[in-house]
């Protein structure tokens, strides 16, 4: 059973709470570079696109007879020798998505999760509330946290006092317990859960994972 320190708002340790072992493992590297790979590939554009020599705007007349003039044969100016000619076998819009199991998204979350507790950057929040929208307030936050480089805000709900509280600050970001995905517990170097949104990873770490992992 693991034990997790519970802060609140300034920063002071108030109590701590249990974590449940089993739901943390030591397997799932392979896991965790196989999702965050597919993640990655995901949110590529992949709207890259050239013309080949049958759409390239022409004729088809010949650009010189076809013997005696002692140049090379030419068929026509679209030919992907041409300056202004088709470019050959160019890249086309395309998807780069790549399909993961859900047990291995399952896996590779409950790994990346592991890792954040054994190294010890989780800190648990009692609760979250901004009264009004100011990034001061965020920035005491993260400080009195010792959080200076950065970091993940689990909350159960996102709230319009958060997002512009925390929007001007460097490498930090908010998203749901719902939504997080395992590339993101990667990205930061540690994370700030509230309580309420702790009981939703409990679930997703359980066999009921989230829709995105």
């Amino acid at each position: 059973m693991s034990k997790l320190s519970v802060y609140d708002m300034k920063g002071k340790s108030l109590e701590e709470i249990d974590f449940s072992d089993e739901l943390l493992t030591s397997k799932g590297q392979q896991a965790v570079h196989d999702v965050v790979v597919a993640y990655q590939a995901g949110i590529r554009a992949g709207t890259a696109s050239t013309l080949g020599k049958g759409a390239v705007a022409g004729s088809n007349k010949k650009p010189w007879k076809q013997k005696g003039t002692g140049r090379a044969r030419a068929g026509f100016r679209q030919s992907p020798v041409w300056r202004g000619g088709g470019v050959a076998h160019g890249p086309h819009p395309r998807s780069y998505e790549k399909k993961v199991p859900v047990k291995v998204a399952r896996l590779a979350f409950r790994r990346a999760f592991s890792d954040l507790i054994r190294d010890a950057r989780i800190r648990i929040l009692d609760q979250l509330s901004f009264a009004e929208a100011k990034t001061k307030m965020a920035t005491d936050l993260l400080k009195a946290l010792g959080l200076n480089k950065g970091a993940l805000i689990v909350v159960d709900k996102l709230d319009r006092n958060l997002l512009c509280s925390l929007r001007n600050i460097e490498n930090v970001e908010a998203v749901t317990a719902r939504d997080v995905s395992t590339f993101q517990l990667l990205r930061f170097p540690a994370i700030v859960v509230t309580r309420s949104a702790m009981e939703g990873l409990r679930t997703r770490l359980g066999n009921k994972a989230g829709r995105k992992s």
